[in-house]
């Protein structure tokens, strides 16, 4: 999985920070409470994990699709050039040598864009656990302070647990915990909508304001709108503009190539009659 190194690290963290705030707590005369938590099943049980992993898979897939995309041409470069070779002139080596090169460069950069260090990737993949991240933390807090524990381990992590007790696994609690709070949030984002909505009857007045205010709205949005679409059509006719420019230089070249040969093979033709008449003189003589 793509998260798969990214849970490993995840795990680290929480371990750390949970320890911290419990022990700030913890050293009482009383006996010590400990639990623990299995990271990898609480994050399989969270819908937004689920979303946030599906959509970096998606973006994973697209990227890698383009990279070989882009590698196969290379090749395909690579090949014909090879097959060419002794029938190009030096000049024209060098040009397919030089946009070989190019595109080896621009696939580099590709690679770095999306898998390097500071690439979409890792940015991608910060932006979408950190919330998740957040959520699990915050349960574990709550439910060490209500539940006054000491401890609260990773069960998988770099400790050594050499045997768990099930009783003390609450990372069905955990679950609940982010169940509830979704929940509430949820209810909170609906009665605030609630408040937000007019209990009273507008007056023919304020109908009128509110519908100059709509029919203001929609007519910059379709201003707006407008101007995007022309913003489009001139991206896309520069587009093709590019793409004809392109497409005559690789025309002419195509061309230029071809006169060469031409030329290339009536020199090897007159050099071929040129040996055979040499070789009728001698034969005379």
């Amino acid at each position: 999985m793509v998260f798969s190194k990214y849970i490993i690290q995840m795990k680290k963290i929480f371990l750390l920070v949970v320890l911290l705030f419990t022990a700030s707590i913890s050293w009482s005369q009383r006996n010590q409470i400990i639990a623990y938590i299995d990271m990898e099943y609480i994050l399989e049980n969270v819908p937004e994990y689920l979303q946030a992993q599906n959509t970096l898979d998606g973006k994973v897939a697209k990227w890698r699709k383009k990279l070989d995309k882009q590698a196969r041409y290379v090749e395909v470069l690579k090949s014909d050039l090879a097959n060419e070779k002794v029938i190009l002139t030096k000049d024209l080596i060098e040009e397919k040598e030089e946009e070989i090169s190019l595109k080896q460069v621009e696939l580099r950069r590709l690679e770095s864009l999306y898998f390097g260090p500071k690439g979409d990737l890792f940015s991608i993949r910060k932006q979408l656990v950190k919330p998740i991240q957040d959520q699990v933390f915050n349960a574990i807090q709550s439910i060490a302070k209500r539940k006054k524990y000491d401890f609260v381990f990773e069960k998988s992590s770099d400790l050594i647990m050499l045997y768990s007790n099930k009783k003390y696994d609450i990372s069905d609690l955990v679950l609940s915990t982010i169940d509830r709070t979704r929940l509430a949030n949820k209810k909170k984002e609906k009665k605030n909508k609630k408040a937000n909505t007019p209990k009273r009857e507008l007056t023919e007045e304020q109908k009128e304001v509110i519908a100059k205010k709509i029919a203001d709205k929609e007519l910059k949005l379709e201003k707006a709108n407008n101007k995007k679409i022309q913003a489009v059509a001139k991206k896309v006719a520069d587009k093709e503009a590019r793409k004809k420019a392109i497409a005559e230089k690789r025309a002419a070249l195509i061309k230029k190539r071809e006169e060469q040969r031409r030329i290339l093979k009536e020199k090897k033709e007159a050099l071929r009659k040129k040996r055979e008449e040499e070789k009728k003189k001698k034969g005379n003589n």
